[in-house]
């Protein structure tokens, strides 16, 4: 997308520093000028997630001057990675260069190639910022990692391991849960799955045994198909493309069906699991009839969900096909190319051909708010997914508003996610439980407001 974005949702490629402390024990060291690495952390912090390992202002920076762009930066980078390796601890090292790099043709790959051949566990990505979005610079960082880390190995393909590939850590607030959630959900199936990012990652070593997996797994309609294409040319491993975020009973089980069947596992076992998920999760479901037979009249029933492409289709299917909510918006903020956007666009309109006008892609919050906010002024029974940047108005038109996406400043993320059969319950608490702190619910019927 070409112009100015007002209030944005990403950073520069230069934010792939963020997809580097998403790995346990892996340091960036930035090749930027000043202040580059601290906006990237800034933005990081959304939903107050903190520093991981060796962030924020840990961060190793060459901070170049004016002197390193008439002369060359690559010397100082390398007094910098040296300084690192002598008072950092790490597992790995990931050289990452911003656009004054980039445009005096600092070679970072070139630099961390002399550690590496010393046997120092360093690798160089080019993220200069004029090479895309985060969502770009989280794919050149994998692809670097594997290529100069992982290297040319021969497989060892080990059966049931499996690699996921899911949400850009620190872009979607919920990653860390959500990944989480992921394994949890994948490993009831009895496979072994190398998360790669997040708490529950072993670290560098999955990384390591990435080219033992017996398929790879990526959960995204579009983010991270270049790496898993890559992947199955360098070694051969096939994969599985599943665009829908799983929330919510229905989708968490077609999720487990695809999963089970592309790993060979006997129908009869995977239905066994998932009847015993279900069991539990509709159990729940049921239990809120009384609720809605009580509060029918006044309960919300338009939804509008604005963040990256991942969480925006997950979120909206699970409320539109479980719950039964009527989407008037889905605003997918993570700018896809024109290739990637028009796979998005295929995948939504098969997921919801009734509503696949409401589909708009739009990266500047400042148009989303001119396309919603006339509309929440006329209904008062809205649920509105998005930012700290749709928070204000939804709430000043009296609708429904919970965070799903970047910036978020008004609540502290831990491990919250919707993903799965317990997200989907969660996601409907968070729903009603927002509605009754807001006082949505009065003694007068949505009835009787529309006729005063």
């Amino acid at each position: 997308m070409n112009g100015e974005i007002s209030q944005p949702r990403f950073t520069c490629a230069l934010g792939a520093q963020n997809t580097v402390l998403a790995i346990p024990r892996a340091i960036p060291v930035v090749h930027s000028g000043p202040g580059c690495s601290g906006v990237v952390h800034e933005f990081a912090t959304s939903g107050y997630q903190g520093e991981c390992y060796a962030g924020g202002n840990q961060v190793p920076s060459t901070n170049t001057d004016e002197s390193n762009v008439v002369f060359g930066g690559e010397k100082k980078l390398r007094s910098e990675v040296e300084g690192a390796l002598k008072v950092m601890k790490g597992d790995l090292f990931v050289l990452l260069s911003g656009c004054t790099a980039g445009i005096i043709g600092d070679n970072t790959a070139s630099v961390a190639k002399s550690f590496a051949e010393q046997g120092l566990p360093v690798v160089g990505a080019e993220t200069s910022g004029f090479k895309g979005t985060s969502y770009v610079g989280h794919e050149i960082v994998e692809k670097a990692i594997i290529d100069q880390f992982v290297g040319d190995v021969r497989p060892a393909v080990e059966k049931g391991l499996v690699n996921v590939f899911a949400d850009v850590p620190a872009q979607n607030p919920f990653w860390r849960g959500d990944l989480a959630a992921l394994k949890e959900l994948i490993e009831k199936l009895g496979l072994k799955v190398n998360i790669l990012f997040g708490t529950s990652s072993a670290g560098v070593s999955e990384w390591k045994n990435i080219p033992n997996a017996e398929f790879n797994l990526l959960v995204s309609p579009w983010v991270g198909l270049d790496v898993v294409e890559h992947l199955k040319k360098k070694y051969g491993t096939p994969y599985l493309h599943y665009p829908v975020l799983p929330v919510g009973g229905n989708e968490s089980s077609r999720f487990l069906r695809e999963v089970g069947k592309f790993a060979g596992l006997k129908k009869e076992f995977v239905e066994s699991v998932i009847e015993r998920e279900e069991k539990i999760f509709y159990d729940y479901f049921v239990g809120t009839a009384d609720f809605f037979a009580t509060l029918l009249i006044n309960l919300p029933y338009e939804l509008y969900v604005t963040g990256d492409s991942l969480s925006s289709i997950g979120i909206t299917k699970f409320l539109e096909e479980e719950v039964g909510y009527v989407p008037k918006g889905v605003f997918v903020t993570d700018n896809p190319n024109q290739k990637n956007e028009g796979f998005v666009r295929r995948v939504f309109e098969a997921e919801f051909p009734e509503h696949k006008d409401t589909l708009v892609f739009e990266p500047d919050s400042e148009k989303i708010k001119f396309a919603i906010e006339p509309e929440l002024k006329k209904s008062g029974r809205a649920v509105v997914f998005g930012s700290d940047w749709e928070r204000a108005y939804t709430k000043k038109t009296g609708n429904i508003f919970l965070y799903s996406s970047a910036p978020i400043n008004q609540q502290l993320i831990l491990s919250k996610t919707y993903v799965g059969y317990q997200g989907g319950l969660r996601l409907m608490e968070d729903i009603y439980n927002t509605m009754f702190e807001g006082k949505t619910i009065t003694g007068q019927t949505f009835q009787e407001k529309l006729g005063s």
